[in-house]
């Protein structure tokens, strides 16, 4: 599928809950956000479906988010039923990995290897503060578990302004010791509303940041669909990535659309959500009908980030925790 600009959209992010044990502040706030009951999600049969028909439309890659997805009873069997599919060469999950142990040996067994794991600082009292939560040692212990057991990971650090930028270098030593990937992540404002104006870290100060540090540091060619861009240093096992989340610098290579919880098709992170497929779907349209529908909206879909928050009704959507948008 190609959209109007003509860049391939072949990667989907499916949110299968809000739901998440964690409170990062800048997420959403500390008291949590209103959940939906479950009725009001898209069920795992609605899922596959919507894997089904995408599939059919050249959709390679698909990415199963929150909230936390394994707060969701029974989501190793959507899992199952995506595998089943044979359709996608590339299922990935994005967790906090405080409930991701006892899946370990699952997971490896359907072939899913690819986990980004959410952590903004190897400071246990830091982490502590950015969370809301003391379960530090037990996302250090997945990361360890997950890495003997030969998983591809990616480590997902927000960076925050007077928050955690001191954990950048910290973090950045991982990728010497072990073969993952540290992606530092630009400041967005979908955090709930715990402030409104972001005194953003950038991505040039993150990338002058390692710059300094690694004065080798080596730019590596772009991938289809990267938002990093990505950095070696010479000799480390691992490397490392920038996303400009908030400057939106990687627009032009988007490859992707999201599915929020409730059925909401987001065509750009900022833009306030362009169809909700799970009622059209629960209208009782045909297969065919929902594969119209996505070409629709892949056509439509804007040019930047810049282009779809201008287009947004809803001026609230900044205030929206990125759990109910979908990771």
């Amino acid at each position: 599928m190609k959209d109007s600009f003509d860049r391939s959209i072949d990667y989907v992010r499916i949110a299968v809950t809000d739901r998440c044990n964690l409170r990062c502040f800048y997420c959403m706030p500390a008291n949590g956000i209103p959940y939906e009951p479950k009725k009001h999600l898209l069920s795992y049969e609605e899922i596959i479906r919507l894997l089904d028909v995408l599939g059919g439309l050249g959709f390679k890659k698909v990415r199963f988010t929150g909230g936390e997805p394994f707060l969701r009873k029974d989501f190793i069997k959507l899992l199952e039923k995506t595998v089943e599919l044979g359709v996608y060469d590339s299922i990935h999950i994005t967790s906090n990995g405080t409930l991701l142990q006892k899946h370990i040996t699952r997971l490896k067994e359907l072939g899913i290897s690819k986990i980004n794991l959410s952590i903004d600082s190897l400071d246990p009292e830091r982490f502590h503060q950015i969370t809301r939560r003391n379960d530090f040692e037990k996302v250090w212990q997945t990361f360890h578990m997950l890495v003997e057991h030969g998983f591809q990971i990616k480590l997902n650090a927000v960076i925050m302004h007077g928050i955690n930028t001191q954990d950048i270098i910290s973090l950045a030593e991982l990728a010497k010791a072990y073969p993952v990937g540290v992606r530092f992540i630009e400041e967005m404002p979908f955090n709930g509303g715990y402030k409104q104006n972001i005194q953003m870290y950038s991505a040039r100060d993150i990338h002058s940041d390692l710059k300094a540090h690694y004065p080798t540091l080596e730019k590596l060619p772009a991938k289809h669909g990267d938002t990093a861009t990505v950095f070696q240093v010479p000799g480390y096992q691992g490397n490392l990535g920038v996303i400009a989340a908030f400057s939106r610098t990687f627009c032009n290579t988007c490859n992707r659309l999201r599915i929020a919880s409730k059925g909401e098709i987001k065509s750009c992170l900022y833009d306030d959500g362009v169809f909700n497929i799970r009622d059209y779907m629960r209208a009782g349209v045909s297969d065919t009908e929902l594969a119209d529908k996505f070409r629709e909206i892949i056509r439509l879909k804007p040019k930047d980030g810049f282009e779809a928050e201008k287009q947004r009704k809803n001026t609230m959507q900044a205030m929206k925790s990125m759990s109910s948008i979908g990771g």
